[in-house]
């Protein structure tokens, strides 16, 4: 009898198929078990963050400070956003009860053409409200949250100050204040503000993304 010379037999290539299509769903099981693992994973990590998120609030009792440093937001045109107003708002009133004795003011240009960076728009709204000019200092460099702190506390260090109060809303006070701890702020301490005209959904849902990479950045 002559053989299948060079070649498989037919019955050892339905065999193979055979096995191949046993393992198939094998694989199929266990690449669905790794995805509902990450997707279980990833939700517990968002809950996580939101618990901690909403752990925030103003230190308690507030102490007294060199300095309230207002964190930035966006200026439209030449006037502090709603969301801005409100930390301002919160600034000031320290400021007025002798909580600070100055505020830092802490933000770059939004985008090129306008005519104040948010620091600038946020001293000139101080200062309409009745601070006085030299007890708001400007820092008028940083684009993100840890740059507000970082450059702030360099403000801080040049007129010789120790103690901080850190000005911003509820929903973003527990990543700034791990920010001012790993900058090396002393005590820091915070004053927030919960806002009546921004989207809660929408800010603590980029605030889990803005604290899963700062986590990703501390960690790695």
């Amino acid at each position: 009898m002559m053989g299948n010379m060079g070649g498989s037999s037919p019955i050892r290539m339905i065999d193979s198929r055979r096995r191949r299509r046993r393992r198939a769903p094998g694989a199929k099981r266990a690449l669905t078990a790794v995805l509902a693992m990450v997707a279980v994973s990833g939700i517990a990590w968002c809950i996580w963050l939101l618990v901690t998120i909403n752990s925030a609030s103003t230190s308690e009792p507030l102490q007294k400070a060199d300095a309230g440093i207002v964190l930035g937001m966006a200026m439209w045109g030449d006037e502090p956003s709603p969301g801005l107003k409100e930390r301002l708002d919160k600034g000031l009133e320290l400021y007025r009860n002798g909580t600070v004795r100055h505020l830092i003011v802490s933000g770059g240009l939004d985008k090129p053409g306008l005519p104040y960076t948010e620091a600038e728009g946020m001293k000139n709204y101080l200062v309409a409200a009745g601070v006085p000019e030299s007890a708001v200092l400007l820092e008028n460099r940083a684009t993100s949250t840890y740059e507000n702190l970082k450059f702030s506390r360099a403000v801080m260090k040049a007129q010789g100050w120790e103690s901080a109060v850190i000005v911003t809303h509820t929903f973003h006070g527990a990543r700034a204040l791990e920010m001012a701890e790993e900058l090396g702020y002393r005590q820091p301490e915070l004053a927030l503000t919960d806002s009546k005209v921004m989207s809660m959904w929408k800010y603590k849902s980029r605030e889990i993304l803005a604290f899963t990479k700062w986590k990703l950045q501390d960690w790695f």
